[in-house]
């Protein structure tokens, strides 16, 4: 814990009494876990994809002073493999699973203090860990706001030549589908049921190719929200559907996913796999922060911001400004 964190929860310990009488305070504590992964992706060319940049690159955008956070516990870079690793398809697998566990104790640790914490990657098997800490300090459920479903399974990459990319599976991971390696956890097991999932940002379901790769979905009882019908009903509606289904399952602590490609490619190019339609960045700010204020959202985490692919980096301020106005609503809860 940080010398701020310490002095702002062990305050609020010491005035206790005092500040049961008061208004309280709106809002809880950001704390920041930079989590540099790449892990999750493909190499392109015989190159690493460039994700693990992206949380430097969005704190000396000023990240951290746009959220007030009260820390940033930085996660050391994972090593990327681009071979095959011992007893596993999935492309850096235990490599995935080792920094899973420590975002987890990262995210744990900030929950138990009543904060509110903020993942940064990354590419979106950051997920993975962000939910287990979840699960562990006692939440479930899962808002996962992407442009795609992102329920890639074995079936279409388990031969001795293809390896899965877990960035391109994450939302069938955490549902328990696939290797144990990744969809079995310490303590919970699988990370969510398909019943407390909620996908929104889908914009392929019409393409060639979604029904091969991600067509199992519909076939769940995962609520899905395409960006297309998003934009049919607006913003609020669309989070008023999200908030509803949380509401009837029961669930107060939920987690949110952002892949930045459910931003439209016109806004935000400098993604793995960008494309239209998507959301513009008032749209997306406005989306998580009807969530968050309606107190279920306990964390969220942010993925696939490519800063190799954002000359002069250009993009990060926009990125900022939109973390920022979507999280700085959040809001204290009984429930928490």
């Amino acid at each position: 814990m940080s010398r701020r964190e310490f002095s702002f929860f062990a305050g609020a310990a010491l005035l206790g009494g005092r500040a049961a009488r008061a208004a309280p305070d709106p809002r809880l504590p950001v704390s920041l876990v930079l989590a540099p992964s790449n892990l999750g992706l493909r190499p392109e060319n015989g190159k690493q994809p460039g994700t693990w940049r992206a949380p430097q690159v969005l704190m000396d955008a000023g990240l951290r002073q746009a959220l007030d956070a009260i820390a940033a516990h930085r996660l050391e870079r994972p090593l990327y493999e681009c071979e095959a690793q011992k007893g596993t398809r999935i492309r850096n697998g235990h490599s995935i699973r080792a920094f899973s566990l420590a975002i987890a104790a990262k995210v744990e640790d900030i929950l138990a203090v009543h904060g509110f914490p903020v993942v940064i990657g990354g590419d979106c098997s950051v997920l993975l860990g962000s939910l287990l800490g979840l699960r562990q300090a006692g939440g479930r459920g899962l808002v996962h706001v992407d442009g795609h479903s992102d329920f890639a399974q074995e079936k279409s990459y388990a031969t001795p030549q293809t390896l899965g990319a877990a960035a391109g599976m994450d939302l069938a991971l955490v549902t328990g589908r696939g290797e144990a390696l990744l969809t079995d956890w310490p303590e919970v097991g699988v990370l969510a049921a398909d019943a407390d999932t909620i996908q929104v940002g889908e914009r392929g379901r019409n393409q060639p190719g979604f029904m091969e790769y991600y067509g199992d979905i519909l076939s769940t009882e995962i609520t899905r929200i395409d960006v297309q019908d998003a934009h049919a009903v607006g913003t609020a509606a669309t989070a008023r559907r999200v908030i509803e289904r949380l509401d009837k399952r029961g669930i107060d602590r939920a987690w949110l996913h952002v892949d930045l490609d459910v931003l439209d490619q016109k806004v935000m190019p400098a993604v793995d796999s960008p494309g239209s339609p998507g959301f513009d960045y008032r749209q997306l700010a406005e989306l998580m922060a009807a969530l968050v204020t309606s107190g279920r959202i306990a964390g969220a985490d942010f993925a696939i911001y490519d800063p190799e692919r954002d000359p002069g980096h250009r993009h990060a301020p926009e990125l900022v400004r939109c973390i920022a106005d979507g999280i700085g609503a959040r809001a204290t809860s009984a429930r928490t």
